[in-house]
C-alpha cells in the first residue's frame, strides 16, 4: 500500500539501492525438506568457519489447522543434529518472558551460542554481523515483506551471508512466485513491486493494507511510469490554475465535480 499512495502522490520515493560499503549481497535459495541433511551440513561447515546461524519458524507448537513446521518440533530435532556441547542453541519465541528473551538473544549476541532457533520475534531490531546463515522453515508460510526483512538479519558483516527457503513440495502459484522473487532479487523495490501484484494496494483511502483495487483504466503497476506523469503535470496545472477556471480548464472542472459526487473517486483514476 505504501507503494501504491507512492505513485499516487501522497509520498515521495527516496532511493537507497546500494548496500552499506563492506557488505556483500545476500545469496539465496530454495530447498525442500528433503534436501534438510545437505541444508544441515552446510550449517555445520558455516559454524566451523566461527559463524552464526538462525533458524526461523512460522508457529510455536504443531498446529491442527495448518500443516507447517513448528518451533518447537524445529528445536527438538536441531538439538539432536547438534548435540552439545559442541553446539549450543538459543531459543526465542513470543511466549517467552521478555527477560528469558532478552537472556537467551544476549547470549547470540556475545557468540555464546552458534544456532539462533525463533519465530519472526527477531523480525527487526536484531544486529548480529557474525550471523551468516538464514533458514526460513516453511517459507511459503510468510509474505515477501516478511522474507525480506527475516533475510535482513543476515549479510550484516564483512562475510558472505546465505538465505535458505525451506519448503514442502505442495506449494500454490502465489507461494512460488514469492520464493522466486526472493531467489531472483535482493532490491526492496522489485519485491515491493511483486507483492502490489500478488496482494494488490488495499484501501488507500483507509486502513486495509493489501486486496484489490479496481481502477477503471490504470493498472497501478504496469502503469506506473504514466501514473507519475499524470502526477506531475496535475501538480503542474494546480500550479498554474489552482481554481481551474482558465477556458482551457473548464472541463477538466466539470469532470471533477461530476467524479467527486461519487463515493469512491479512487476507482475512477485513469
Amino acid at each position: 500500500r505504501t507503494l501504491a499512495m507512492s505513485l499516487y502522490g501522497d509520498l515521495d520515493i527516496s532511493v537507497i539501492d546500494e548496500l552499506p560499503p563492506g557488505r556483500k549481497p545476500i545469496k539465496t535459495v530454495h530447498r525442500y525438506d528433503g534436501n534438510r541433511l545437505k541444508v544441515f551440513r552446510f550449517i555445520r561447515d558455516e559454524i566451523e568457519k566461527g559463524r552464526q546461524v538462525y533458524v526461523v519458524y512460522p508457529l510455536i507448537q504443531e498446529s491442527e489447522a495448518m500443516d507447517y513446521k513448528d518451533l518447537m518440533d524445529g528445536y527438538e530435532s536441531i538439538v539432536r543434529d547438534f548435540p552439545q556441547p559442541k553446539y549450543q542453541i538459543s531459543i526465542v519465541h513470543g511466549q517467552m518472558k521478555p527477560a528469558d528473551k532478552d537472556f537467551e538473544m544476549e547470549r547470540f549476541v556475545k557468540g555464546e551460542t552458534q544456532i539462533m532457533v525463533a519465530t519472526t520475534v527477531i523480525e527487526v531490531g536484531v544486529n548480529v554481523p557474525n550471523a551468516s546463515v538464514m533458514i526460513i522453515e516453511s517459507a511459503e508460510r510468510f509474505g515477501l515483506s516478511q522474507l525480506h526483512q527475516l533475510r535482513g538479519r543476515v549479510g550484516r558483516g564483512a562475510d558472505q551471508s546465505f538465505c535458505i527457503l525451506m519448503t514442502g513440495h505442495k506449494l500454490s502459484n502465489d507461494s512460488k512466485t514469492r520464493l522466486e522473487t526472493m531467489v531472483a532479487t535482493n532490491d526492496g523495490f522489485e519485491i515491493a513491486e511483486v507483492d502490489l501484484k500478488l496482494r494488490g494496494p488495499g484501501d488507500i483511502m483507509g486502513t486495509q493494507q493489501s486486496g484489490l483495487l479496481n481502477l477503471k483504466i490504470a493498472d497501478i503497476v504496469k502503469d506506473n511510469d504514466i501514473l507519475k506523469s499524470a502526477r506531475h503535470y496535475a501538480l503542474q496545472l494546480l500550479k498554474e490554475d489552482p481554481s481551474l477556471s482558465k477556458p482551457e480548464n473548464l472541463i477538466i472542472r466539470h469532470m471533477y465535480a461530476q467524479l467527486v459526487k461519487h463515493k469512491n473517486i479512487w476507482t475512477y483514476i485513469s
